[in-house]
């Protein structure tokens, strides 16, 4: 499972990089343990759940064992979306 997390941290961070972000989301893979602070800010963990039915915690923690190859793009995109020229 460990195992397992690491490479959906690695995912993230590498998809998030392919969709042009221009933020730096290292700290998700330095992270360990099933969720990870994203660094999303409520405005854009609201817009998440308004815009792409994707429901987090105010503070932007995802839990990574809800994320497979079925629905990781759909998160990546949709996370792309509420933060590109923003400030995380």
């Amino acid at each position: 499972m460990s195992e397992r997390l690491k490479k959906i941290r690695k995912l993230i961070v590498e998809r998030l990089k392919d969709l042009g972000s221009t933020h730096s989301w290292s700290h998700i893979e330095k992270q360990i343990g099933m969720f990870a602070y994203t660094g999303l800010k409520e405005d854009m963990v609201e817009e998440l759940k308004r815009d792409y039915s994707i429901y987090l915690p105010v503070d932007g923690r995802v839990s990574l064992a809800s994320l497979n190859q079925n629905n990781i793009e759909y998160f990546c995109q949709a996370a792309h979306q509420v933060s590109k020229d923003k400030t995380i």
